[in-house]
């Protein structure tokens, strides 16, 4: 593998805010993290823990209250807002709706840090404006004004603006938060490519538990007691922190198949045996109806065999056989 180029790290870093006189902690320990370009990174946590105050002090929005952030080889305290501003884009949960502001002014403001404060846009300027707007493919609605777009088209082109800037690092604050499912799916889709082909790094806040164990290189996992656990999707799914993470009463992370359930465990015991979808949703049916899934059920088996409309369920209970060929069937005997 190929040497990652550092852009963000942090040493000894305590995160928190002010509360009076005093100093209020919201991570517990010191963080040492690191940001490598062409890696997107997911920051997940339960509401509350201070995903959002890390995000903030990682993007100089926030002083640490102790520790070093050192960003592109140099010191975050030290640099001024318009060097900052040629390092890290920020794009905040918050849709803009400006009805006068047509879509390419929006994207255009993303050469602020370049072009000063009278906006005048140079040959390259455009140019830069140009492949953001086709690597994010914004260009269908270029000419509408942003009052008029869906959650997923504004917030398509808040990532095309923060493409213009040109930043080595994009941090993102819940991007997915007013979205569909299927733009949910699209923009996290988005942004694991836009990573890969523009070796930018891409730090974002989520809820977005399923997806971002399809798409994250890296996880950051906050939990309400303010640990944050960082590491590959995998190893904080192998090691438990997921469960750790979101550990309430009545849900438990099933690591199986990477979501979590929500059903108490059933009363009756049965076991299913045979491979494939129709047997993957079977035991997601048995489970909701309040049977647990158990290798020992010797009383009360089913086997599913086939595929689609020849799917076959056969029970046997107390040595005796059945067969029904409909989902609904089986569940309604038993």
């Amino acid at each position: 593998m190929e040497a990652q180029t550092t852009l963000l790290y942090t040493s000894g870093l305590t995160i928190g805010y002010q509360a009076g006189k005093g100093k209020t902690k919201v991570i517990s320990g010191p963080l040492d993290l690191e940001l490598h370009a062409g890696q997107l990174i997911c920051l997940l946590g339960p509401n509350g823990c201070g995903k959002s105050t890390l995000l903030r002090t990682i993007s100089g929005l926030q002083n640490p209250l102790k520790g070093e952030i050192n960003l592109d080889g140099a010191a975050l305290h030290q640099l001024k807002p318009a060097q900052v501003a040629k390092k890290i884009s920020l794009v905040l949960t918050d849709n803009v709706r400006a009805g006068n502001l047509d879509v390419y002014s929006l994207i255009s403001l993303g050469r602020y840090p370049y072009s000063g404060w009278l906006g005048i846009l140079t040959e390259q300027d455009k140019q830069v404006i140009d492949q953001a707007i086709k690597a994010t493919d914004t260009g269908a609605f270029i000419g509408r004004k942003m009052d008029s777009l869906s959650d997923g088209e504004c917030q398509k082109v808040m990532l095309a603006r923060a493409m213009a800037q040109d930043t080595p690092l994009i941090i993102l604050d819940e991007p997915t938060a007013h979205l569909d499912l299927p733009s949910r799916i699209q923009l996290m889709r988005l942004l694991h490519q836009l990573a890969k082909e523009t070796n930018k790094a891409i730090l974002l806040s989520t809820h977005e538990l399923d997806l971002a164990l399809q798409v994250a290189d890296q996880i950051w996992l906050m939990s309400k007691g303010g640990q944050l656990d960082a590491g590959l999707p995998e190893e904080l799914v192998l090691n438990g922190a997921f469960q750790h993470a979101f550990d309430k009463d009545g849900i438990a992370f099933d690591a199986a198949s990477g979501t979590f359930n929500i059903h108490h465990a059933g009363k009756r015991n049965i076991k299913v045996t045979g491979e494939g979808v129709a047997a993957f949703w079977t035991k997601k049916a048995l489970v909701r109806n309040g049977f647990s899934i158990s290798a020992a059920a010797d009383d009360l088996m089913v086997t599913v065999s086939g595929e689609g409309a020849d799917t076959l369920w056969t029970v046997q209970k107390n040595k005796e056989l059945v067969a029904y060929t409909s989902l609904r069937g089986f569940l309604h005997t038993l």
